[in-house]
């Protein structure tokens, strides 16, 4: 495989902001079941050239070509929440609630 692919991505239907990227000729064949398990149905978002130089929002482009090399696939997991965002929330519903 070159380090140029014809890369197809999905989002899973369980996890919101968790994507799986593979190579189009190869479709999902190279997924573990257990893992189209925990992922839910996979929703096709979009297909696109896939180099190691491209930029991607919050992923290296390289390390998603080496994924689907080795693997067959590559898995964007959902962003880390921000436990102080949490508990600014939380602090925002108890004003709330102390206001009404």
């Amino acid at each position: 495989m070159s380090d140029k692919l014809i890369c197809e991505v999905f989002k899973s239907s369980r996890k919101d902001e968790m994507y799986l990227y593979v190579d189009k000729r190869q479709g999902l064949s190279q997924v573990p079941e257990q893992l189209l398990e925990t992922f839910g149905k996979p929703v096709p978002v979009f297909t696109m050239l896939l180099t190691p130089e491209k930029t991607l929002s919050r992923v290296n482009a390289a390390d998603v070509v080496e994924g689907i090399k080795d693997k067959g696939f590559y898995l964007q997991m959902p962003p880390p929440k921000e436990a102080y965002l949490l508990d600014i929330h939380r602090a925002y519903v108890a004003t709330r609630s102390d206001a009404e």
